[in-house]
């Protein structure tokens, strides 16, 4: 035994460096085992999935460029005067958050470069996710076993919007004090402790002397420290769980057809990070993005003409924008609703959309995993749900924005205001019955091209005089594909009396539950697919061509 050890130990100690170095690791911490688990972990390729790879790698981009930004910036409102390289503010009164970020932008080597890469990777991030978590729902990914990792992405996007908002309001320019005066009121119209929330945050009456360190702390520290551990959950799961991938041959939910994560899948994520970072810091170096030195030092007596939000707080902007100013006086206190309800519905939207897995799976009754994805057009009333949605986030958006095309298109400010809380409302249920009645004529189509085959435009003449378009039949892939969705029979009402004759009481939620699944399974919600008797009578039939 001895000499063995021996023997094994002089071997080891002649192996490289490397490989020392390695067998040293794994002995302590069984990275090798680990590797040898999970590195040929396969992946389905789909250009779709890779939108959850954009707010990865710019969220990484972020998590770098802020450090280098940390470095310079000074969080505080003490008030200095600016000499510096940007001539026509020398001489002003300002904060040192503000006079810093001037410096970060005009004498730090590379920090206009870094500070707009920061900006647009914000930007990016967000809009990628936005992009993502629909891809999830249209797809329907986020069924069993994905219900928490949806949850997790709708929490990753709220606390992005909101990390979002306490970066931009850091500089403490007139734009940004603008929006953060905004925040106040929003605060101030919360029923009874408005004004107390208002004082604890800004440490007295606004702009106070705290808000910058405050929002400072949460924006470098709590917000990206939690979303960093929602980040490291949601991609556990990803493992756990499998990734899902669309219908097709051989694929099913016991299996995954793809690539290895290594080498092939590693590649090309590696090779994909670095376009992203390529393309973002071309878009940073020649689009110029939140200009501060234009907009001057935050003055509580001025206003930022023509302030804007930046594109994922267009939603909120645009829901206070169409709400009519109503309040109401009682018992002393002033209840401001037409700031408090559209914040109010703003969060039970977003509760709405977190909880929707759930509320599905409710409707379905369905217990089964679930690895195979959806086709959009085979789910109308969830598609239909999706665009409604995206609909009424739009009118939104563009009410944010009513000032902007009133003074551009030389259109009635009013006139946009009373349109936008038409369409609120009206579009997004014009969009459900258009989306719905689309899905289902192609669903139809679907399931013409499954019994009758593709149309290949050629027209030939039966013996008997009658002309007739040659249809090529499909393939057994594509036959698969346009038939490998399941379709659920909608949830029945037990009878309203047992067998003894006797009246049963029927829950009013059962009576929900059966409602909505006649909306998403009945004869007014899915077209039936072709059986196999139907496609065997079709193209046995004399009439096929």
């Amino acid at each position: 035994m001895s000499t063995e050890s021996t023997t094994d130990t002089g071997a080891r100690g002649n192996a490289p460096t490397g490989e020392r170095l390695a067998d040293w690791a794994d002995g302590r911490l069984g990275l090798y085992t680990l590797a040898k688990a999970n590195m040929r972990k396969i992946f389905p390729d789909h250009w779709s999935f890779m939108l959850g790879e954009i707010c990865l790698y710019s969220f990484l981009i972020l998590i770098l460029t802020g450090v280098y930004l940390t470095l310079f910036f000074h969080p505080s409102m003490a008030e200095v005067e600016y000499h510096g390289s940007y001539v026509p503010l020398n001489g002003q009164l300002m904060s040192e958050a503000y006079k810093s970020t001037l410096d970060i932008s005009f004498d730090i080597r590379g920090g206009l470069l870094i500070r707009q890469l920061h900006h647009w990777s914000a930007l990016v991030f967000i809009a990628a996710m936005f992009v993502h978590m629909m891809r999830v729902f249209f797809t329907g990914a986020f069924r069993k076993p994905r219900e928490v990792n949806w949850v997790f992405g709708v929490l990753l996007l709220f606390l992005g919007m909101f990390t979002g908002f306490t970066g931009y309001s850091l500089p403490d320019d007139l734009l940004s004090g603008t929006g953060l005066h905004f925040m106040e009121g929003a605060i101030l119209s919360v029923p009874i402790v408005g004004t107390y929330l208002s004082f604890f945050l800004f440490g007295g009456e606004f702009p106070g002397h705290d808000i910058i360190p405050r929002l400072y702390s949460l924006h470098v520290l709590l917000l990206p420290g939690i979303m960093l551990g929602l980040v490291v959950a949601h991609l556990i799961l990803v493992f756990y769980h499998k990734h899902t991938q669309f219908a097709g041959p051989g694929r099913s939910d016991r299996n995954v057809v793809g690539m290895p994560l290594m080498p092939v899948y590693m590649a090309k994520a590696g090779g994909f990070f670095f376009l992203v970072f390529g393309v973002l810091a071309v878009v940073a170096g020649l689009t110029q993005i939140n200009p501060i030195w234009a907009f001057g030092p935050y003055r509580a007596d001025q206003v930022a003409a023509g302030s804007q939000p930046d594109w994922y707080m267009g939603f909120a902007e645009g829901l206070l924008r169409i709400m009519p100013g109503w309040e109401i006086n009682a018992w002393g206190h002033t209840l401001a609703l037409g700031v408090f309800l559209p914040l109010t519905g703003f969060a039970v939207v977003l509760a709405m959309i977190g909880v929707y897995p759930f509320v599905e799976a409710w409707i379905t009754g369905d217990k089964r995993e679930h690895h195979i994805l959806d086709r959009p057009r085979n789910v109308p009333t969830r598609t239909a749900l999706g665009v409604a949605w995206l609909t009424a986030y739009c009118v939104a958006m563009v009410a944010g924005g009513n000032d902007i095309l009133a003074t551009h298109f030389h259109l009635s400010l009013n006139v946009i205001t009373w349109m936008s809380r038409i369409f609120f409302f009206a579009g997004p249920f014009i969009a459900f019955l258009i989306t719905k009645r689309i899905c289902l004529g192609l669903q139809r189509r679907d399931r013409e091209k499954v019994l009758h085959g593709r149309e290949t435009g050629i027209v030939k003449r039966l013996p008997h005089g009658e002309f007739t378009e040659v249809h090529s039949p499909l393939d057994r892939g594509q036959l698969h594909t346009l038939t490998a969705h399941e379709q659920y029979r909608p949830a029945e009402i037990d009878p309203g009396v047992d067998d003894n004759g006797v009246e049963r009481k029927v829950k009013s939620g059962a009576k929900l539950r059966a409602r909505l699944s006649a909306s998403y399974f009945g004869k007014s919600g899915q077209i039936p697919k072709p059986t196999a008797e139907e496609y065997k009578e079709v193209t046995s039939g004399h009439e096929h061509h």
